[in-house]
């Protein structure tokens, strides 16, 4: 490596940043510390998942934030765990390759107030304090493995704007690689703002559930095992919160429900813009399904908003939100391309006064 680079813990919100970045180059010094304030400051929020390897580079922009710079790759890190219960060695390289890339991102950038998380391979890998060590070690990124609690609150931040203002809540969901979390969000008054009434993590996600009853031919018997199985997992999180739904939608955050809306739009090429907030009914979302599951594994591959890497992956993360669609009979979804990252860059950014809480 041609520098010297660090990812250093400092002192907590106040005058200094939380995290900053200190960089020796070949052929110079270490720079002067910029002053941290709203002109300046950068930040960078970072999600190693179990499928995706996610970063997000932002400055504060008015009541909210201004994206500079972004990354998204998928990395399957969690490809195996289920059967082996550790992150594979080829896992491992391609989430290094990754993170070095962020790592690079970041310095370019001069982020210097960082939040740097991993979910669930982490969590459950018997390996997953050595791969930080190695991480922390070789990249000089100190990965913070949080619990699901925090998961699914980060996913409340990021995606809460996107609650409909006319409805009295909403059933957050985050369909990931190795988990999935859900909230309900209810008004406590007429015009407060949507809280958390009760969460739920179940321990599936596409990742596992493709391996465990397979992703690239998919039967539709197998699709309506997997999702009875998710239903399965539902229950307690429906017993308890899936009362009263008048006046609820959908909000979904993952990679399932951003493809899924851009099928349904026949996109010959991604677009964030045409995705992030758009509203789908239950029958339009029962339409792409279904034709996904008349399609083959070639074809999905095929799909410029499915790609290769997703192909084997799309038809389980369809079958869980089809169980949360089950679940949670309320009409309508609407599509969040927005989650963890955002949720940690609004949170640094209101511990520091940079936007109003």
């Amino acid at each position: 490596m041609t520098d010297n680079i660090a990812l250093r813990a400092g002192p907590r919100p106040g005058a200094a940043p939380d995290v900053h970045v200190a960089a020796t180059a070949r052929h110079g010094g270490v720079g002067a510390e910029p002053a941290f304030g709203a002109d300046t400051a950068v930040y960078a929020a970072l999600d190693l998942g179990t499928n995706n390897c996610r970063l997000l580079i932002a400055k504060p922009a008015g009541e909210s934030f201004r994206v500079v710079d972004s990354f998204s790759r998928i990395i399957r890190l969690g490809e195996g765990l289920s059967s082996t219960g550790l992150i594979s060695e080829a896992a491992i390289e391609r989430a290094m390759a990754a993170l070095g890339v962020c790592r690079e991102k970041m310095v370019q950038r001069d982020a210097r107030r960082l939040r740097l998380i991993a979910t669930e391979a982490c969590r459950a890998a018997a390996n997953g304090d050595a791969f930080r060590e190695r991480v922390a070690g070789e990249l000089g990124i100190n990965l913070e493995v949080v619990d699901r609690e925090t998961e699914a609150t980060l996913a409340v931040t990021g995606c809460l704007p996107l609650v409909d203002p006319q409805a009295r809540g909403a059933i957050l969901f985050d369909i990931g690689g190795g988990s999935t979390e859900l909230v309900r969000l209810e008004r406590t008054g007429a015009h407060g703002a949507p809280e958390m009434a009760g969460w739920a993590s179940i321990p599936l996600g596409v990742v596992t559930l493709a391996e465990h009853f397979g992703g690239k031919s998919v039967t539709r018997e197998c699709y309506a095992e997997m999702v009875d199985e998710v239903g399965r997992h539902l229950g307690l999180f429906r017993a308890r919160h899936g009362g009263d739904l008048t006046q609820m939608h959908l909000l979904g955050t993952s990679g399932t429900v951003t493809t899924v809306a851009g099928v349904f739009q026949n996109l010959v090429r991604y677009d964030r813009r045409r995705i992030d907030g758009i509203w789908m009914d239950n029958a339009e979302v029962t339409t792409v399904i279904d034709r996904l599951l008349g399609t083959t594994y070639a074809e999905r591959a095929g799909n410029p908003c499915i790609g290769a890497e997703r192909a084997d992956l799309v038809l389980a993360g369809c079958a869980i939100l089809d169980a949360i669609r089950n679940a949670f009979p309320v009409g309508r979804l609407r599509v969040a391309d927005r989650g963890l990252r955002e949720g940690m860059l609004i949170q640094m950014m209101r511990q520091d006064g940079v936007i109003a809480a």
